[in-house]
């Protein structure tokens, strides 16, 4: 199944134990957004779910015995923030279903999905699973374009899944031992470890042109944009002249992405900023320094791209993530 809190504040660490359904119930509502959860077997049934919060990432691990989870049109309409997850099978089979698509996942197999968009998953037999709730905002990509990949297995003995999988599997082992700053640091890793998978699925449900000399080009100038993000002169000239083609051609490239160049290079340095706001090695440092470190040199400008992108401002944010911090 899947979890979602009914706000942004999440408790760091919990374990809870339902030991009939109309228990579970009431755990899922009362601490996730609302879900409609069925079962045809509430005789002897038992859940647990073990949560632990860092910074914007939430992992959970829920272990029980058969039932089905909706998200559905009505009830979507209660949610703010956008999430997607992505779902590690451990044990037991289930079946994901979203945008008109259906994937029966297997232990080892990772899928992902949307939460601001119906989706149902479904248990007919005891499970357990691993869940990675992530804001949308985190993630480098467009969400239509995610939505090639929801509801599609990801193969945890292919590829990078042979990769992302055991280590998440050894996050949820662990999770009780993820505190501080190694554990956030971890947790990082891991949401760079998903986009990079997410990134490598989409190449492969997209292989023919995967293969070209475009995609290459865009694979290699998002590198460059990455690696140059703290320079405040990075802008399409310098990434053009840099990697040997026009400023035309740089823009046309990118406008089959459905983003422009200057509005990928303000979104990378967002969320970027954003990581460091959220990243307690950082909390000494003043949000204009983080700021001016990853290329926004105007903190009032910066403030407002912050504000716009996320609905909050940059002080805000991190006070919410870190409320008994004397914050700058």
């Amino acid at each position: 199944m899947t979890v979602e809190l009914l706000s942004d504040v999440r408790p760091p660490s919990a374990t809870l134990v339902a030991r009939d359904f109309e228990s579970w119930k009431t755990i899922v509502t009362d601490s996730f957004v609302p879900l409609k959860v069925t079962t045809t077997r509430e005789e002897q049934f038992r859940a647990t779910l073990r949560c632990r919060s860092l910074g914007e990432v939430f992992l959970s691990e829920i272990a029980a015995k058969s039932h089905t989870v909706e998200r559905t049109p009505l009830l979507l309409a209660r949610g703010d923030t956008r999430y997607y997850k992505l779902s590690l099978m451990l044990s037991g089979v289930g079946l994901l279903m979203q945008d008109n698509r259906e994937v029966v996942l297997q232990p080892g197999d990772m899928a992902i999905y949307d939460t601001d968009r119906p989706y149902t998953l479904d248990f007919q037999e005891d499970f357990r699973t691993l869940v990675v709730m992530v804001p949308q905002a985190v993630i480098d990509l467009p969400r239509d374009v995610v939505a090639q990949l929801t509801a599609t297995k990801i193969s945890g003995d292919d590829g990078l899944g042979r990769i992302v999988g055991p280590f998440l599997s050894q996050l949820s082992r662990n999770m009780e031992d993820l505190s501080g700053h190694s554990g956030l640091r971890l947790v990082h890793n891991a949401l760079d470890l998903i986009t990079t998978l997410i990134h490598s699925q989409l190449d492969l449900a997209t292989s023919d042109f995967a293969r070209g000399h475009r995609a290459s080009m865009l694979q290699e100038i998002r590198a460059y944009i990455d690696e140059h993000l703290a320079d405040p002169a990075l802008s399409p000239s310098t990434i053009a002249a840099s990697n040997f083609i026009s400023t035309r051609h740089l823009h046309g490239i990118f406008k089959e992405e459905g983003v422009t160049v200057s509005a990928l290079i303000r979104s990378r340095r967002l969320e970027h900023c954003r990581r460091d706001l959220a990243d307690p090695v950082f909390l000494t440092k003043s949000v204009s320094a983080i700021a001016s470190k990853w290329g926004f040199m105007d903190a009032s400008h910066f403030s407002r791209l912050f504000r716009s992108a996320f609905g909050e401002a940059p002080t805000d944010f991190r006070q919410r993530i870190w409320p008994d911090a004397a914050v700058r």
